[in-house]
């Protein structure tokens, strides 16, 4: 019997009951064909920022790849284990996403480390983590007043994996194709606001009905 105290099981018991009643026949399509996602997403791992929720997606319609601040590393195959790349390279080249989004997010904890060093307890992973995209995030909030460094940061980041994401050859061959779409988001957890990032490396809300 699930115990109804604990959140992660009573919320399986609510998905057997009512989600997966509406999408039965969803995930058996899945199951029997396999899935054609697309979009790839990589996103951060922060618990405010879910990809299929913010996007309304249904099973089967995001690849998520979701890491501490949304990063991408660069090209680099040199037979060490690489959980994005290997990701990027799965749904590239065996799924055939159409689009690959970098999604960043408002208050997210690892730009915050980036800007002001990771929390001391966070030293065996985090920290080389961030470490890699401290540079161009403490160039983005050089002279900026605090208020405006983390969002300006988050947006680096963004900027920086789009970038590194075209270091990929099979990712870069396919974009000058028109295969691939290269898409650079931000999400504001307080307003629920998605920004594009455009050509020229500025966000800007998407417009909606709502």
């Amino acid at each position: 019997m699930i115990d109804e105290s604990d959140p992660l099981l009573s919320g399986y018991s609510r998905f057997r009951e009512d989600g997966w009643l509406q999408a039965r026949a969803e995930y058996e399509a899945l199951a029997a064909d396999g899935q054609k996602p697309h979009t790839l997403v990589v996103a951060c791992s922060d618990s405010r920022a879910d990809p299929a929720l913010i996007f309304d997606a249904a099973p089967g319609q995001l690849f998520v790849v979701r890491n501490v601040a949304n990063i991408v590393p660069p090209y680099q195959p040199d037979g060490k284990q690489h959980g994005v790349s290997a990701a990027l390279e799965f749904g590239v080249r065996v799924l055939g996403v159409e689009r690959i989004a970098v999604m960043g997010h408002a208050l997210c904890g690892g730009v915050n480390a980036m800007i002001n060093g990771a929390p001391d307890v966070c030293n065996d992973f985090v920290r080389p983590w961030v470490a890699q995209a401290e540079p161009v995030v403490r160039k983005a909030v050089e002279g900026l007043s605090e208020p405006d460094k983390q969002a300006a940061g988050e947006h680096a980041v963004v900027r920086m994996s789009i970038e590194n994401l075209r270091t990929f050859p099979w990712i870069a061959e396919k974009e000058a194709a028109g295969q691939l779409e290269l898409l650079g988001l931000h999400f504001g957890i307080a307003d629920g606001v998605l920004k594009r990032m455009q050509t020229d490396g500025v966000f800007n809300p998407l417009e909606t009905g709502a």
